[in-house]
């Protein structure tokens, strides 16, 4: 007879407690209906345990209750680090957990917010990238080895080789989450991907070229060519491969900030003869609320898919044309697939 398992204890960050629900309703759910495979791996319990005070000069005054529930328990922490202010506070639970005897510890940060910053290209840069990987990389070890970190679309694959031995970074990616969508869509035949830079490109072609037309946008310097562009400051988006003529375009990246290229590119592709456009990233960053942009834009997008891999999509999601595509989908199903199981 199977030994009965403890739960698997889920934390969060409060910015994060909503899809902390989500994610253990998901996992009740697919544990009940699932596979063989999948009832082997425990129930998932969210707990609401850790003050998260502050001292009178603003640093956190932090508390575990009932902290001896992690001993020996395979514990996961949902974090945010969507802002410098949140960081602190969460790296310091990060360190205590592993501390307190838990058997197992994985952190989901579905955000890894300073992927851009990733390289060095004149000296004095910072690469804070490799800051932000080093911090998470000092969380202890616990009774079973490394702490796992799972972030979803992370901006640069490589950047994996920036966390040392200490933990196990295991990049993943919501872009199962829009592949169900655009199969569920009425003009399904009509849709080609596009990617708004080589990038883009390279990173998610290899999901979609199965299935639908790919388009590969790029920018040029305004003297390199006499196509029909548009400007886009010193640059100019223009269509490098593909053809949007006819076609339901959805444009796909893994973040926006600004959404100034997203906006530029829809607009070549319109130029070219696309009938309609939507887009979809796994992170809407929209930093200062541009996202309003969006909203009374002159370019219409017929949808603007988005995860809530930051806590400001929910709110984002409720203005047209934004879709909540909801992560607790993916997140389930990785931490079903995660082995929690002694041997």
């Amino acid at each position: 007879m199977a030994k009965v398992k403890d739960d698997v204890l889920l934390f969060a960050h409060p910015s994060m407690e909503a899809l902390a629900d989500d994610v253990a309703e998901k996992c009740r759910q697919l544990v009940q209906t699932g596979t063989e495979r999948q009832t082997q791996v425990q129930s998932v319990q969210v707990k609401r345990t850790i003050i998260w005070g502050k001292f009178p000069d603003d640093f956190p005054n932090l508390f575990i209750d009932n902290v001896k529930e992690c001993v020996s328990r395979d514990v996961v922490f949902l974090a945010s680090f969507h802002s410098p202010d949140v960081i602190f506070e969460q790296l310091s639970i990060l360190y205590a957990v592993p501390k307190y005897l838990a058997r197992s510890f994985t952190v989901i940060l579905p955000y890894f917010p300073t992927g851009t910053m990733e390289r060095v290209d004149t000296e004095g840069q910072i690469a804070t990238a490799k800051t932000l990987a080093t911090l998470l990389s000092a969380i202890p070890l616990t009774a079973r080895g490394p702490t796992k970190v799972v972030i979803y679309d992370i901006h640069s694959l490589p950047l994996r080789f920036y966390f040392s031995d200490n933990i196990i970074p295991r990049l993943e990616s919501a872009i199962p989450l829009i592949q169900r969508e655009l199969l569920q869509l009425p003009d399904q035949s009509k849709i080609a991907v596009a990617f708004p830079d080589e990038g883009a490109w390279k990173r998610f072609h290899l999901q979609f070229e199965d299935r639908f037309p790919l388009i590969t946008c790029t920018k040029v310097r305004e003297e390199d060519t006499r196509q029909v562009t548009v400007k886009e400051g010193k640059r100019r988006v223009t269509i490098k491969e593909g053809d949007p003529k006819g076609r339901h375009v959805v444009i796909v990246d893994d973040l926006v900030m600004t959404g100034g290229t997203l906006k530029e590119c829809a607009k070549v592709l319109l130029s070219h003869g696309a009938e309609k456009i939507s887009a979809y990233v796994t992170h809407p960053v929209f930093p200062h609320d541009s996202w309003k942009l969006f909203t009374q834009s002159d370019v219409a997008f017929q949808n603007f898919w988005i995860t809530d891999s930051v806590p400001h999509a929910r709110q984002i999601a409720q203005h047209p044309p934004f879709k909540l595509l909801p992560l607790a989908d993916v997140i389930s199903e990785g931490l079903l697939g995660l082995s929690f199981v002694s041997h």
